[in-house]
């Protein structure tokens, strides 16, 4: 999807979303900001990649029933699916960040404080592209 904003090709156990954080005042940011500090108390300093926490709970979620409008990609000729939004508190960042949960999980199957992963996905493809992104998957818990 976008290049940088998650490592590629390491499967689902190692793959993460990279965020950014300031040498100066620690913020850590998601989308990742390559050019200054966006805090506005901070006078600024070196920002470094940080691989940003795999895990967090649900802080908020949504279906998505409708094709969206221009200037959206959507193929009118295909089929629309509806999918599943999930906003995420990170677990050590305590940052929200949004995204698709895998295809098949529901608003039915989340929860609020529900515990979820980062996962490699599948944003859309065609004979010869496979764009990838991030899915929220939710964490099976066992007793």
């Amino acid at each position: 999807m976008v290049a940088g904003w998650f490592t590629e090709g390491d499967g689902d156990r190692e793959f993460r979303l990279l965020g950014t954080r300031c040498g100066a005042c620690s913020a850590v940011f998601f989308p990742r900001e390559d050019s200054f500090c966006l805090n506005p108390g901070c006078a600024g300093g070196e920002l470094t990649e940080v691989p940003l926490s795999k895990r967090g709970r649900v802080w908020s979620y949504t279906a998505g029933r409708y094709r969206p409008p221009a200037p959206y990609a959507s193929d009118p000729d295909t089929e629309w699916e509806p999918y599943t939004l999930v906003a995420v508190e990170l677990e050590a960042e305590r940052m929200v960040v949004l995204g698709q949960a895998v295809p098949g999980v529901t608003v039915d199957g989340l929860s609020v404080g529900a515990e979820v992963e980062v996962v490699p996905g599948i944003l859309s493809e065609d004979a010869d592209t496979a764009w990838t992104t991030w899915h929220w998957r939710p964490v099976e818990v066992h007793r």
